[in-house]
């Protein structure tokens, strides 16, 4: 099983970034492969880790799965980083700015879906229903991506949502529906893909006026550069790009 580190208040210096890494010894990537990653990931990157791994006796991968604001601010404290995988381009812009990144490439793009339980007890048909004070309601904070994104589209559509809980990051908002804690929430597309019949997902008219588009980047001082541009080489791969669609992600 994939190991999953802890939210960090980390240590270390990181400095640029860029996709050009050194190469290996000739027998492929080994040692500690550190990915810092947006939670609406957390599936497919496993997935991927895990074949990365297969092919390299000598590497391990470590996932750090997080709102993507939560994960720019850990990167900017100097947390020590091989990949940075955003859910937006403004969280990876933070790190661009701060001076730790430079050149992330778009690799893949989602939009939002209502979340609701097997079988719909909350009776919801649309975004209009999430300003129904009588359901129980999630809703991504709004430093997240999927909470901007979520403002985005209730804004256009003029409805003024009543949230019971702002979460973190969109898996959290996920739970709370799979668990049936809530009548619904606003999440990616690919999350409710990912969840399979646990939940059942209604179409969000105009979601693709807030189209979320997946930057990456390898951190040019990242501890382990050569492992860092395997895994990007593996997700912009057809294998990466199939895995990406297979979860429910869309082509940039």
């Amino acid at each position: 099983m994939r190991r999953r580190l802890a939210l960090l208040a980390a240590t270390g210096l990181l400095a640029g970034c860029g996709t050009d890494a050194s190469g290996d010894d000739g027998n492929g990537p080994s040692g500690t492969l550190t990915v810092f990653a947006a939670a609406s990931l957390t599936d497919v990157f496993t997935e991927l880790g895990d074949q990365l791994e297969d092919e390299n006796a000598g590497l391990e991968v470590r996932f750090n799965f997080a709102g993507s604001s939560a994960l720019a601010t850990q990167i900017t404290q100097s947390a020590p980083v091989d990949v940075f995988a955003s859910a937006d381009e403004p969280q990876m812009q933070v790190v661009v700015d701060a001076g730790l990144a430079d050149r992330p490439e778009v690799f893949a793009a989602n939009v939002l879906e209502i979340a609701v339980p097997r079988g719909n007890p909350g009776g919801v048909t649309g975004l209009a229903d999430l300003g129904r004070d009588e359901l129980a309601v999630a809703l991504c904070a709004p430093e997240v991506p999927c909470g901007s994104a979520a403002e985005q589209v209730l804004a256009s559509a003029g409805i003024t949502a009543a949230p019971d809980t702002l979460d973190e990051d969109v898996r959290a908002a996920l739970t709370k529906v799979e668990l049936g804690e809530v009548d619904a929430a606003l999440v990616y597309a690919s999350d409710v893909a990912t969840a399979g019949g646990e939940v059942e997902g209604i179409p969000v008219p105009d979601a693709e006026e807030a189209l979320n588009v997946y930057p990456v980047c390898v951190l040019a001082d990242a501890p382990n550069p050569a492992a860092a541009q395997a895994f990007v080489e593996l997700l912009r791969s057809d294998r990466g790009r199939e895995a990406l669609a297979d979860a429910g992600f869309r082509e940039p």
